[in-house]
């Protein structure tokens, strides 16, 4: 059996340091956006896909390969957002088993309203906390794992 890659302290210090950070802010908006706008980080993800997208629909199973999580995933939170009138479902012609997710005129009030909070979140818990050269700097390293990982999940 092959011994495994033990990091060394300056990779172990990266780890921790991408965890904590990322448990910090992540912790930091979503309880920005349940307190002031009774919305899941997801939630609100959601809603921001379909407002770009044409027509303000996404084909459910693309949803949840944007966002990253399964379909069961998407299939649950669009059920919440459904429920709240912010979100409705359709069949996609020609494909029975196809499914939309549509962005409701309330849905796009609703992430109106949600913005300028959820912004401010990420400024205050991300953005303006680093230098410009450690906003670039952190956008290619992580560009490099996302290209990394690719869609292996």
């Amino acid at each position: 059996m092959t011994q495994p890659r033990w990091l060394d302290s300056g990779e172990m210090a990266a780890w921790n340091a991408f965890l904590e950070a990322s448990h910090r802010v992540g912790r930091r908006v979503e309880h920005q956006l349940r307190e002031q706008e009774g919305l899941s980080h997801p939630q609100y993800e959601i809603l921001v896909w379909l407002a770009e997208a044409p027509d303000r629909e996404v084909r459910m199973t693309e949803l949840a390969t944007q966002l990253v999580t399964s379909k069961s995933g998407v299939t649950y939170q669009i059920g919440k957002l459904e429920k709240a009138g912010l979100v409705r479902r359709r069949s996609c012609p020609g494909d029975d088993r196809g499914v939309f997710a549509v962005l409701t005129d309330r849905g796009l009030e609703k992430l109106r309203s949600a913005a300028p909070g959820h912004l401010e979140a990420v400024r205050s818990s991300l953005i303006d906390l680093l230098t410009p050269e450690q906003r670039e700097a952190l956008r290619d390293g992580l560009d490099a794992v996302n290209r990394g990982l690719g869609s292996a999940d």
